[in-house]
């Protein structure tokens, strides 16, 4: 059965994974490797589909193979023009902060913010959805992703 501390661990590993892509960018390293790896350890694209929807992705918002994952944290796949490299942005570290968890024996879904730190020491916050299931390892595997900017209001 899964717990909240599991779901905690895998998004601690989420988050020092992009964290380890922006340093890896930052220093002339295998930034791309170290993408690939993220995707490969803490998605499920081997063993299940995923639904994948980034925040910055309009024109192509759906993400169903590793290499539009690939793209979105990387960018420059001429398959995917819209791509920046979001996990390229310079990032020092990312926190979440749940709001709500369904946990079903292998399967789980948990929704809340994450905020992004800039090296200034801002935080970028963004709406998320993650759902998990368990790999033949015992591992977590991230099956859906959703995120979003949050609506801006008038009032």
């Amino acid at each position: 059965m899964i717990e909240i501390e599991d779901i905690e661990k895998a998004q601690e590993e989420w988050g020092q994974g992009i964290v380890s892509i922006s340093a890896a960018h930052n220093s002339g390293k295998d930034y791309i490797e170290r993408a690939s790896s993220h995707i490969e350890s803490l998605y499920a694209y081997e063993i299940s589909p995923v639904l994948f929807k980034p925040t910055l992705a309009t024109e192509q918002q759906f993400r169903p193979s590793v290499e539009g994952a690939l793209s979105y944290f990387v960018g420059g796949n001429d398959s995917f023009p819209e791509d920046k490299g979001f996990a390229i942005k310079d990032w020092i570290n990312v926190r979440f902060e749940n709001n709500n968890y369904f946990i079903y024996e292998k399967t789980a879904l948990v929704m809340g913010n994450y905020f992004f730190m800039t090296p200034d020491r801002d935080e970028v916050k963004v709406e998320f959805s993650f759902g998990y299931i368990v790999d033949s390892s015992g591992n977590l595997r991230i099956n859906l992703h959703h995120s979003s900017i949050p609506a801006k209001t008038d009032t």
